[in-house]
């Protein structure tokens, strides 16, 4: 049988055990993400049944953000517990049917002894873009020009393209590569890939491959341009295939504005950093023509990379405005943008003009756990992301169920938006010593219990 004294070490070990569990477990919890861990709150509405609730986050949450993927954003209950949450962002409902656009093509020339450099070309355009005719710029002697591709406009299709399909004379069979850029003003051109069309022969058989995937972007033209070995074919037709999407759930900002960095070059700096979809700039003077290019960066220690060219522009036309005032980002996260606006144009003048931006739509859902009220909290530049998956948040999540969930609002008028023209100062944390307090009582009580076991066991093995 087992000594008393046996018995009443393994006691007290088993009491230190459970004492250690219990101060393990309350000093995590008080470790765990708390309110005042965050510089706003903000309280909400809650409809419908739940216990899912949806949040719309407005731009304006967004922008007191301290991090631009939103890992700081947290639901607390009444009695300060954090909420499991997911973050979801808007999705575009492409639609199902394809609409196919007959295009004009152009053909694009070369001298023999220049076949291999780019096509110079002189274009005459109505004031919305559309090509009424295209020559070479300068004089080809006849019998000398080589055809090096072709230029369609697809100024008139408001949609990403998806396909291309072409057709050519008969006399040019096989296979036929060539290249597809993309271009907003002629000027700047984007490649988008390569291309392959083959028309093949076999006894009574004729096997055509016509059709060209795209990427799903918007151009206003294309450039097919053939391999410099072979000159290009006759075109007899070209079409194109695009899907039209449904609008992009978008959340835009107010009006900021801009400086002068020197004539010509304009320059926005945001409240924070955050993944751009769409910029808008304020076109003020009629009849305004800017070939521009958009630069972005993250911080004003990082060097400027292209975003986008294009031509911003604001026409009269047969007595109607006609304007093009917006550009597409690629959603890259940054804080600096910069617009470089070839005067030859007339510019957009002398006083750098408001601009305002656009991120994709952002919903937040939550598992309302404890007693209400809830509320939004924002705020913190050193904490982890705590989100879930959608579907780990909602078990068998679809979209129709999530269209049931219940709705969150915030009950507040307006949220407080930064001051957008002060240049963003990296925040430096403090040390927070409630939690440096926490853990360092925790580390004692484990260095604690440690030594009362190992006293334990070296008494219990004395007495044996």
């Amino acid at each position: 049988m087992k000594s008393r004294s046996q018995l009443l070490s393994r006691q007290s070990i088993f009491r230190a055990a459970v004492f250690g569990s219990v101060l393990c477990t309350a000093l995590f919890s008080q470790a765990e993400d708390l309110p005042d861990d965050f510089a706003r709150h903000m309280p909400l509405q809650i409809s419908g049944e739940g216990p899912w609730y949806r949040l719309e986050l407005p731009l304006a949450v967004q922008l007191n953000a301290r991090q631009s993927n939103l890992n700081d954003v947290r639901v607390f209950n009444a009695d300060g517990q954090a909420q499991p949450y997911a973050l979801t962002l808007g999705q575009p409902q492409r639609a199902e049917d394809e609409t196919s656009v007959a295009v004009k093509w152009f053909p694009l020339y070369n001298s023999d002894d220049a076949k291999e450099a780019e096509p110079k070309i002189r274009v005459e355009r109505t004031p919305n873009g559309t090509l009424v005719e295209v020559q070479p710029q300068g004089e080809i002697e006849a019998g000398e020009e080589i055809l090096r591709g072709w230029l369609l406009d697809t100024s008139a299709i408001n949609a990403p393209l998806d396909q291309l399909v072409l057709d050519w004379s008969t006399e040019r069979d096989g296979f036929q590569r060539f290249s597809i850029e993309a271009s907003d003003d002629l000027a700047h051109w984007k490649l988008w890939g390569q291309g392959q069309v083959a028309r093949l022969s076999f006894a009574d058989e004729l096997v055509e491959q016509r059709v060209v995937t795209l990427p799903g972007r918007s151009a206003r033209y294309l450039r097919l341009l053939w391999n410099t070995s072979q000159s290009a074919p006759a075109l007899t037709s070209a079409q194109l295939i695009s899907t039209r999407p449904g609008a992009l759930p978008l959340s835009w900002s107010p009006s900021i504005a801009g400086s002068v960095e020197k004539p010509g070059v304009y320059v926005w700096q945001l409240p924070v950093a955050l993944p751009l979809e769409r910029m808008k700039i304020d076109i003020t003077q009629p009849n305004s023509l800017a070939p521009a290019t958009l630069y972005g960066r993250h911080d004003s220690n990082a060097p400027w990379q292209v975003i986008d060219s294009g031509l911003l522009y604001r026409l009269t036309q047969n007595g109607q405005e006609v304007v093009q005032d917006e550009m597409e980002l690629p959603g890259d996260v940054v804080q600096q943008l910069k617009l470089e606006v070839d005067d030859r144009g007339g510019g957009l003048g002398t006083q750098a003009p408001k601009l305002s931006f656009a991120v994709r739509a952002t919903q937040l859902v939550f598992l309302g756990r404890g007693a209400p009220p809830y509320s939004l909290a924002v705020g913190n530049a050193t904490l982890k992301g705590a989100n879930l998956p959608l579907n780990t948040l909602v078990p068998g999540v679809t979209p129709e169920k999530l269209a049931t969930l219940g709705s969150a609002r915030l009950t507040t008028t307006s949220v407080a938006v930064p001051a957008p023209a002060a240049p963003a100062v990296p925040l430096v944390a403090g040390p927070d010593w409630k939690r440096i307090g926490l853990w360092s009582v925790l580390v004692l009580g484990v260095i604690f219990l440690s030594w009362m076991a190992i006293g334990t066991l070296r008494a219990s093995n004395t007495k044996r």
